[in-house]
């Protein structure tokens, strides 16, 4: 245990995803060695990030308008859909360049060991994203782990009837693997193998 100020800035760090006790410390040390001014950036960016990054009202992506760059490109496909867990999940998609649709952020994956239900997604959005019926196809890029798969089913039973065509990614991706991880090839290959979701 550190004194006063040393130890509350490991103990926030420490707060952080993947942030252990001792990588809090090593962070810690680090911003306590380094220049006056790289700590005052630092600061300063998380200060705006917190400040000025929001949602958009559409797909839930983070954006610094009320509409995300893709929301707002009319040369995006409006029939395709392609459902992803985290805004990570977006990037490592759009890095691909195999997909010239729109997105739609959840928020999440079900998971009912952390108390993360189908009402804590944003899940009753995109049921409204699809009733004008412009939307033709859905595709399914939860993680492929079991709380992501858990999402892909629930959501593959609630939009079928719907009467869109719903896809989830394919083989490439290794279970238990996040797609923020993925290299570019990997799920590349996934989207252009997915494979349609048929009613039970």
């Amino acid at each position: 245990m550190y004194e006063g100020p040393v130890q509350d800035l490991i103990d926030e760090l420490g707060r952080l995803p993947g942030i252990g006790p001792k990588s809090a410390q090593r962070l810690a040390f680090h911003i306590l060695a380094a220049d006056s001014d790289d700590v005052l950036r630092l600061a300063a960016t998380l200060k705006l990030v917190k400040e000025t990054v929001k949602f958009c009202d559409v797909c839930f992506n983070v954006s610094e308008e009320t509409r995300c760059r893709i929301c707002r490109d009319p040369r995006r496909d409006q029939t395709a859909i392609c459902v992803v867990e985290e805004s990570k999940d977006v990037v490592a998609v759009e890095r691909t360049r195999e997909f010239r649709g729109r997105y739609h952020v959840l928020g999440g994956a079900i998971s009912p060991i952390d108390g993360i239900g189908p009402a804590d997604l944003k899940i009753r959005e995109l049921c409204l994203r699809l009733a004008d019926g412009t939307v033709t196809e859905v595709i399914l890029a939860t993680d492929p782990n079991l709380e992501g798969e858990a999402t892909a089913t629930y959501l593959s039973r609630l939009l079928l009837p719907m009467g869109v065509r719903v896809s989830r990614l394919a083989s490439g991706l290794p279970v238990g693997g996040d797609l923020e991880y993925a290299d570019e090839v990997t799920l590349g290959r996934a989207f252009e193998g997915r494979r349609f979701v048929e009613a039970s």
